[in-house]
């Protein structure tokens, strides 16, 4: 590929390689040079050798082709009927090894017409990003010129921040910088600080009741710490859907998890509404406690697709991440046969949900109208528009490809099923959700996929994510985008292009992406960050990739990701949640996003996951 105006600013040091056939007499310029962010690839696999005497990119533009070139030929001087700076060989940057071939932050600033002006000369930047230069002396020659991204770079150039920035978390990603000010951010014409009032749309407070104890009786009822469920509601459950075949409950206190169990579909929380509707008013939480899923079909098959976490659950569970149960949790397990052959189609994993909402809802009923005497804490949550921060928007990619994997949103209770709408149903388009809805359990989660990466229930009803930007006061969240990924490619195509279309409505300043899973979500993650970042707003990634879920599409807008992955060796090792997203990984994104909305460059990634990046960018956000 030929490179654009803001690619040779990027890369006037790195080896001058023609992209194509050239003839004699060709003055070089882009287009003509390859793309050096692939040489290392290109080096590895003997399709093209690099000589410390070549010349650079900055050394070759403008020169002259003496004689017919082929693609894929590095250029040296006597390949040149004239060289700029030909004597400066030592500055054209030569990969150490084989895997170091990459440009850096550090690398000098292009030269300009901007900053070198011959006597009599001036020159003045438009709004539009196009340089006018006008030389007095010589023939009135006056030039106008695209800089692209040159106004941003310089910003952060001014500011010295660019410089120590570290590489990115994802293969693909970009880095954080431990300073910054939102202030600074965004938001030119933005201005952090104004004292414009807070405005509070809506509060949500969770009522937090301590479980001590459950147990399986012949009534449902919560009081003084004990959660008694009566077990007549299993046969209740059983009629939830014909595709039910089987269930069986049982209650697995803290001490006693090494058992065995079916491959984990959900975590559930236990909470009703005592006040108000979804995302406002109050809701009543079960603490201490959680339903736990588990399911196989009548002929042995394990409800899952791409990994399932069958086996002893003290080692299927990675205790303490938002989506599973904590330290001291007991579980409520209900483990759901349905009819064989169905584990991979829309219904029978939805059936297996609704039979366990129908035990949950029993409880609902009962905790609904609690006394506030057993209160153990409460949790408060307001969606804020902060006037005058850099309005920014959450967006999270959700399952959507159909059979397994689905999702209901906003339902009539938190967490529940019943009132809530499938996001493949609706065509996957892109829907908004207040941070507080989300928040109370506005999304139940139907996904089967590899159990490191998929967000279950638990995991949106304590989004880290979603909470760190809804209480960040440099910032103004706007909402929090949910999006499917469909099956069909121009399906993919024709949700992302309606989000495109949402993110400039909303005119943001800046937005973070994250998806679940990866492989063929990571087709609509591109596609969606093309989309917000072709309109001019900067976004960030967040996805697991590391060794098995290597980015394998990507465009010039991924410049700014952080990796999920907690496994060592960069697996989807199937133990749930494992791999999914943190405070941690919230903090970091958070601060990416700030560096990016500010003009602060951000080094490019490292050729393969390195666990070292993302250590040294957690550094910079504690």
């Amino acid at each position: 590929m030929s490179l654009s105006q803001e690619l040779v600013q990027e890369h006037l040091d790195d080896p001058a390689v023609l992209c194509c056939r050239r003839p004699a007499g060709t003055v070089l310029s882009g287009e003509d040079f390859e793309d050096p962010t692939i040489f290392d690839d290109m080096v590895e696999s003997h399709l093209m050798t690099l000589t410390d005497d070549g010349l650079s990119i900055r050394q070759a533009l403008g020169g002259t082709l003496a004689s017919d070139a082929e693609a894929l030929t590095q250029l040296t001087p006597d390949m040149l009927d004239a060289v700029a700076g030909i004597s400066d060989t030592a500055s054209v940057k030569q990969p150490a090894d084989k895997a170091s071939h990459q440009p850096t932050a550090a690398a000098p600033e292009p030269v300009m017409p901007s900053v070198v002006h011959p006597a009599g000369a001036a020159s003045t930047l438009t709004a539009d990003g196009i340089l006018h230069l006008h030389i007095a002396k010589g023939e009135g020659i006056d030039l106008d010129l695209p800089l692209n991204g040159l106004p941003r770079i310089a910003a952060s150039n001014e500011e010295g921040q660019s410089a120590g920035v570290d590489a990115h978390d994802v293969a693909l990603g970009g880095a954080v910088s431990g300073e910054t000010d939102a202030g600074e951010a965004a938001a030119e014409g933005t201005a952090v600080g104004e004292d414009a009032p807070d405005k509070v749309l809506r509060t949500l407070v969770k009522r937090n009741y301590p479980v001590k104890q459950v147990v399986l009786a012949d009534t449902t009822s919560y009081g003084d710490g004990v959660l008694s469920i009566d077990t007549s509601l299993i046969d209740q459950a059983k009629q939830a859907d014909p595709l039910v075949k089987d269930i069986t409950m049982d209650v697995i206190e803290p001490d006693e998890r090494h058992v065995y169990s079916n491959t984990i579909m959900d975590v559930i929380p236990i909470a009703a509404k005592a006040e108000g509707k979804l995302g406002e008013g109050l809701t009543n939480v079960l603490s201490g406690v959680v339903f736990v899923l588990t399911g196989m079909d009548e002929a042995g098959v394990q409800i899952h697709e791409f990994g399932s976490c069958e086996g002893y659950m003290d080692e299927k569970i990675r205790f303490g991440r938002p989506g599973c149960p904590d330290d001291g949790d007991i579980m409520i397990r209900v483990d759901v046969r349905i009819e064989e052959g169905t584990g991979m189609e829309r219904r029978g994993p939805f059936a297996a949900h609704s039979a366990c909402d129908v035990i949950i809802r029993a409880i609902r009923e009962k905790i609904a109208t609690l006394s506030d005497e057993d209160i153990a804490g409460t949790e408060v949550f307001k969606d804020v528009r902060r006037s005058g921060r850099p309005r920014v928007v959450l967006v999270k990619e959700i399952m959507g490809q159909g059979a397994m994997h689905d999702n209901l949103l906003v339902p009539s209770q938190p967490c529940g099923v019943q009132g809530g709408e499938k996001n493949v149903d609706m065509g996957n388009v892109p829907v908004v959700l207040s941070p507080n809805e989300v928040l109370d359990g506005g999304i139940h989660a139907l996904a089967c996929i590899g159990p490191a990466t998929k967000e279950i229930t638990r995991h949106f009803f304590r989004e880290p994510l979603v909470e760190a930007l809804q209480h960040d006061e440099e910032l103004d969240l706007t909402g929090v985008v949910f999006i499917g990924s469909p099956q069909v490619n121009d399906e993919k195509s024709f949700v992302s292009g309606r989000l495109g279309s949402l993110i400039e409505a909303m005119e943001v300043d800046g937005a973070i992406i994250t998806t679940e899973g990866f492989g063929n979500n990571h087709i609509d993650f591109s596609e969606n960050i093309e989309q917000i970042g072709s309109r001019g707003v900067p976004v960030v990634g967040v996805t697991f990739a590391a060794y098995q879920g290597q980015l394998v599409v990507g465009n010039p807008y991924m410049d700014a990701m952080i990796e999920l992955n907690k496994d060592k060796k960069g697996f989807e090792n199937e133990i749930l949640a494992d791999n999914t997203l943190t405070s941690d990984d919230a903090k970091r994104a958070i601060l990416m996003l700030k560096n990016k909305m500010s003009g602060i460059a951000i080094e490019p990634p490292e050729r393969r996951w390195d666990e070292e990046v993302i250590a040294s960018n957690q550094k910079l956000v504690q």
